[in-house]
C-alpha cells in the first residue's frame, strides 16, 4: 500500500516506522526545513515505551527513568508519593522523561532518505474510489491508497474530515522549559509536581544534569504574551518556599520558556472517512494535567500498523475504520481524565492517605485502562532486568 502521512511529529514518525515494517510504501509530508525538534521534553510511561517496543524501537538510552513521583504544597511538604519502580517491574517497561528532540531523532533514524519530505504545508485532501489526494499550500499535490492526517491540534486533514470539531480552551496554559539545574534533583530519578498559590508546577530530570519544568497557568484566548515570560513566572511564584522551584524560577531565561494553550477536541467514535484517517493530536488533543499526548500518539501508530498489515491499498478503508474502532474507546478515556477539571488542575492540598505502593497501583490502572500496546506487547527491557 501507498501511503501518505502528514505531519512529521511523533505520532507521524512512529506511524511511517511501523507502517515501513509492514512492508508499505510511505511519504511522510512535513511544513517546513527541518524537523520541529521544540517542545522541551515529554514524559513516555510505560504504555508509550511498550508502544515504542512494539513498533521494533528500544527505548534503551532514552532520556532518563522516572521511578518515584513525589506531590508536595508550594513549601515542599509531602502530599504522596508514586512508586514507579514497581509499575515498571510489573509492565516489563520503564517510565522515562526526554528531551522531545531526542525522541524524534531516534524515529527519524529508523527511516530510509527521502521518506520524510519537507516543504509547504498540507491544506487538505480530497478521494475518489480508487485512491485520496493530499493538496499543499504551493499547488502541488500527492496521490495515494491512504492518507494519515497527523498534523496536530490544527489539522488541516480533519478540518477537511470534521470542520466543526475545532479545539476549545480550557482556561489554562503551560509555561515550560528545558534547562541544567544545579540542584540534587536535576541528577535523580525522582520527579516532583507541586501545588500552591498561582498555578501548579512539575520538575523532571530528563539526564545529563537538565530538567523539564513547567508552571501551570490561568490562559484564555486572545491573552497577550508577555514581554519576559522568566518575569512574570518570577512574580507569579516568587513567594513559593520550596527549594526547586525557587532554583528553576532564579535560573530561567526568557529564550528557554515556552507556553502551550491547553486545549481539547472532542474524540468522536468514527476518525476518518474512506481512505483518510487522522492520529494523535489532530484528532484526541487534550490538556497535558497525565502527560499522555505522545503515548497515545504512539499507541496510535501501533494501532494503525497492525491494522494495515498484510493489507492491500484497495482495501484500505476498512482497515482505518478498523483501527479508529480499536484505539478509539481507550484515547477517549485519555482524553476524557486528562482533561476533567479536578485532574487538570490538581490542586489538592491536604496528604493523600495511600503508600506509594497503592498510588503506583492507582496509576498502572490507568495505564492499562487507556492502553492498546499494553494489552499486546512482549515483556520489555524492565522486566529482563
Amino acid at each position: 500500500m501507498d501511503v501518505v502521512i502528514i505531519g512529521a511529529g511523533v505520532g507521524g514518525l512512529a506511524a511511517a516506522v511501523g507502517l515501513r515494517r509492514r512492508g508499505h510504501d510511505v511519504r511522510v509530508f512535513e511544513r517546513g526545513e527541518v524537523l520541529r525538534t521544540g517542545g522541551a521534553a515529554l514524559a513516555l510511561w510505560s504504555n508509550g515505551t511498550a508502544a515504542l517496543g512494539g513498533l521494533g524501537i528500544d527505548p534503551t538510552g532514552l532520556g532518563r527513568p522516572t521511578e518515584v513521583i513525589i506531590g508536595s504544597t508550594h513549601t515542599g511538604a509531602e502530599l504522596y508519593r508514586i512508586d514507579l519502580r514497581s509499575v515498571s517491574a510489573r509492565l516489563g517497561w520503564p517510565n522515562l522523561c526526554l528531551p522531545r528532540r531526542e525522541l524524534l531523532d531516534r524515529l527519524a533514524s529508523q527511516l530510509p532518505d527521502g521518506v520524510v519530505r519537507f516543504g509547504p504545508a498540507c491544506t487538505g485532501v480530497r478521494q475518489d474510489a480508487d485512491g485520496v489526494t493530499a493538496l499543499f499550500e504551493d499547488g502541488t499535490t500527492a496521490r495515494a491508497d491512504a492518507v494519515i492526517g497527523a498534523d496536530g491540534v490544527h489539522s488541516a486533514v480533519r478540518a477537511c474530515l470534521r470542520p466543526g470539531d475545532v479545539p476549545r480552551p480550557r482556561g489554562y496554559a503551560s509555561w515550560q522549559g528545558l534547562t541544567p539545574l544545579p540542584v540534587p534533583l536535576a541528577e535523580s530519578t525522582t520527579s516532583r509536581w507541586l501545588t500552591g498559590p498561582g498555578g501548579t508546577c512539575g520538575i523532571i530530570p530528563t539526564g545529563g544534569g537538565m530538567v523539564q519544568w513547567w508552571f501551570d497557568l490561568p490562559w484564555a484566548p486572545g491573552d497577550p504574551e508577555p514581554a519576559s515570560p522568566a518575569e512574570v513566572l518570577r512574580e507569579r511564584f516568587g513567594a513559593w518556599t520550596d527549594p526547586d522551584v525557587r532554583a528553576v524560577l532564579a535560573h530561567a531565561k526568557d529564550e528557554d520558556v515556552t507556553s502551550f494553550p491547553h486545549v481539547q477536541t472532542p474524540v468522536p467514535k468514527t476518525w476518518g472517512s474512506g481512505r483518510i484517517t487522522l492520529l494523535g493530536d489532530a484528532v484526541h488533543a487534550f490538556p497535558p494535567s497525565t502527560a499522555q499526548g505522545a503515548n497515545q500518539a504512539l499507541e496510535d501508530a501501533l494501532v494503525l500498523s497492525a491494522a494495515l498489515d498484510g493489507v492491500p491499498g484497495a482495501d484500505a478503508a476498512p482497515a482505518l475504520r478498523r483501527y479508529e474502532r480499536v484505539r478509539g474507546p481507550r484515547a477517549a478515556r485519555a482524553s476524557w481524565v486528562s482533561g476533567h477539571q479536578p485532574t487538570q488542575r490538581m490542586r489538592g492540598t491536604r496528604p493523600v492517605p495511600l503508600s506509594p505502593a497503592a498510588m503506583g497501583g492507582l496509576l498502572e490502572g490507568y495505564l492499562k485502562l487507556v492502553s492498546n500496546a499494553l494489552r499486546n506487547a512482549p515483556r520489555g527491557p524492565q522486566a529482563r532486568g
